[in-house]
């Protein structure tokens, strides 16, 4: 299921805030004091520090007691293990990935959707060619890579034409789709042949292909990737395009996909 951002009509503003407080916890920010995150938010010190006293009362965030920073808490852990789908899908991939880039050398990446972005959740990076990728949990346009198209396409027309109306599309490179009538196209095209594609769209010299993971109903929860330097990406289009749409399948009917 893929979710759209949006504002509802029954959003609360303190339970918004904390949620942008929990989000702005990641491997790059494992640790945030009152005054960085105030500014990090462009809110008030007195709110934020409510804000990560009540969560730190509820045991979700933890303080530490010399330095009076505040990093996620157990109880962030114990939410965690509480979405079977998201370790389904982790257990799923791994296989799969290693046989993906020992077949093509190439680095695997597995993205899921989050509102326009894609999240990147697992990786193997290629034991032959430069890194081209940062940690784990980056978020890209979804427009910019082949695994958003992928996902994308292999979703229910609603939920794509709610995704994509009023969407403005923006350009790291001059490949990149800025059109939403060409990004429609590309997708029915992704959607015809099986697998997407992002040709130098997201970062000049790479090139990536993606094909969507389902689950049980049918949807595309995920996509598994393959990106390497545009002339290797080239000169195997074929076989690494099939052998991505070949794991892919391979891993949605690990996860209750009937074909």
């Amino acid at each position: 299921m893929v979710y759209v951002g949006g504002v509802s009509k029954n959003r609360l503003t303190s339970v918004a805030n904390a949620a942008r407080v929990l989000k702005s916890f990641s491997s790059q920010h494992l640790t945030w004091g009152v005054a960085d995150l105030s500014k990090h938010l462009s809110l008030s010190t007195s709110t934020v520090h409510r804000l990560l006293s009540t969560l730190a009362d509820e045991g979700v965030l933890d303080q530490d007691a010399d330095s009076g920073r505040y990093r996620l808490g157990l109880s962030v852990f114990d939410m965690a293990a509480a979405m079977p789908k998201q370790r389904s899908l982790h257990e799923a991939v791994l296989v799969s990935m290693t046989e993906l880039r020992s077949r093509t050398g190439q680095t695997v990446q597995v993205g899921v959707l989050d509102g326009r972005e894609v999240v990147y959740v697992e990786r193997l990076d290629s034991p032959t060619t430069l890194r081209f990728f940062a940690a784990l949990g980056r978020r890209v346009p979804a427009h910019r890579t082949s695994s958003g198209k992928a996902i994308m396409a292999f979703v229910g027309r609603q939920q794509r034409d709610q995704l994509l109306k009023g969407w403005t599309l923006d350009a790291t490179t001059q490949h990149s789709i800025t059109d939403i009538t060409k990004l429609r196209e590309e997708l029915l095209v992704t959607r015809r042949r099986g697998f997407a594609e992002n040709r130098q769209e997201s970062m000049l010299g790479v090139v990536s292909v993606a094909a969507p993971i389902r689950d049980g109903t049918g949807d595309a929860v995920a996509a598994l990737s393959l990106a390497g330097p545009t002339d290797r990406m080239d000169e195997n289009r074929v076989a690494f395009s099939d052998a991505v749409m070949v794991l892919a399948r391979t891993v949605s009917k690990q996860m209750g996909w009937s074909g």
